[in-house]
């Protein structure tokens, strides 16, 4: 199967005074989202530089297209997650002293890896959002039917595209690294090890977000059910994934044998839908994200 992504500018009107409680099923899930959006900025940036690295080594144009067309997806969503997540550091929550703890422990990982292994983590990650973004996609409970309108539409725009362009890192794999059994050991590695780093962090980031949040205090063993259920109950995000999970370790698997494209029919709707929502913006939010991008290019290395 063969879909090209495309670049869309999708804004999303973010009710800024429900950022910690906007999930039907309270203030802990919506942290557990929260925590996700924490790890967007410095993750998607990881997965950016990893395919951008092979881009020069692949000649279908096809799929060069599809390559131009992720990178554009990916930025679009740091760019509204960088947001997202100045509005949570606004709220008195710890969201951009967390973002800046992963963009360093990112970028010595991927320093330390190399150029093939962190595509191999870029595509087992890719792969956990595919399975998140599917579910999201099938299950309104995930958002919850009853949730803040904004945030389930900010969490069901990045399930379609990461849905859309599932495949992108991955073709990029087939198409440099030869298959052999030393690289789908590598490949099967990657796995292992996103799955080591991404569940401690995303546990410690939910923790650091719940306790520092008043309105959950008195509310912690409910709310950590609630979010038990969600991921792991008879209707779980991941007790339901879990042979999708592990199809990943075969020799042949591809990210569309989990044929979920019909979703793809629902995405104009969907934008255009988003599109009527009419966006306003906090001006202060945007010049404090606009302030602190502009600090980070200043201390970024200039190359070589």
């Amino acid at each position: 199967m063969k879909i090209i992504p495309v670049r869309r500018d999708v804004k999303i009107n973010l009710d800024e005074s429900r950022i910690n409680n906007w999930h039907e099923a309270g203030e802990h899930v919506t942290h557990f989202f929260n925590a996700l959006s924490v790890l967007f900025p410095a993750g998607e940036r990881l997965f950016m530089d990893s395919v951008r690295a092979y881009k020069d080594q692949v000649t279908d144009p096809d799929l060069k297209k599809a390559i131009t067309a992720f990178i554009g997806q990916e930025a679009l969503h740091s760019r509204e997650h960088e947001e997202y997540n100045e509005m949570m550091d606004r709220s008195g929550v710890p969201a951009l002293k967390l973002d800046k703890m992963l963009w360093s422990l990112l970028g010595g990982l991927q320093k330390g890896l190399g150029k093939k292994l962190s595509l191999a983590g870029t595509i087992a990650l890719e792969h956990y959002t595919a399975i998140m973004a599917d579910a999201v996609l099938k299950d309104p409970k995930v958002t919850g039917e009853k949730s803040n309108e904004g945030f389930k539409q900010m969490w069901q725009w990045h399930a379609y595209e990461e849905t859309e362009h599932k495949a992108v890192a991955y073709d990029v794999w087939n198409t440099v690294v030869p298959d052999n059994v030393y690289n789908r050991f590598i490949r099967r590695f990657g796995m292992v090890l996103a799955t080591i780093i991404f569940w401690p962090v995303i546990m410690y980031f939910h923790a650091r977000l719940v306790f520092a949040d008043p309105n959950t205090k008195g509310k912690h063993l409910q709310g950590y059910k609630a979010v038990a259920k969600m991921l792991l109950g008879k209707e779980g995000i991941f007790r339901n994934a879990m042979s999708d999970f592990f199809d990943y370790f075969r020799a042949d698997f591809h990210p569309w044998d989990h044929d979920n494209s019909h979703f793809m029919k629902e995405i104009d709707a969907f934008v255009e839908k988003v599109n009527q929502a009419m966006r306003n913006p906090n001006p202060e939010v945007k010049k404090a994200v606009r302030a602190r991008m502009s600090k980070a290019v200043t201390k970024a290395p200039v190359a070589a």
